[in-house]
């Protein structure tokens, strides 16, 4: 499983990379976590407001920070 956070690193990027982090950890799920900063990127994959979050290449949320519980839901649990 890939995990994509896409921002150029502001507090609402970090603490999402920080929370999904935590809950794979604590969920023990297998995933790579990649933090995208590069802004030509994240316009090509169609970002408009950070951060963002994809899941094996589907977007999952934008623009806010996600709640425990929907990081659970992409993971299935």
């Amino acid at each position: 499983m890939k995990v994509e956070i896409f921002g150029v690193g502001c507090p609402k990027c970090r603490k999402t990379e920080e929370m999904i982090g935590a809950i794979i950890a604590k969920l023990r799920i297998e995933a790579e976590v990649v933090h995208v900063t590069d802004v030509d990127e994240i316009i090509d994959r169609g970002v408009m407001m950070t951060p963002a979050v994809f899941v094996d290449g589907e977007k999952k949320i934008e623009g806010k920070i996600p709640t425990e519980s929907q990081i659970k839901e992409w993971f299935g649990k």
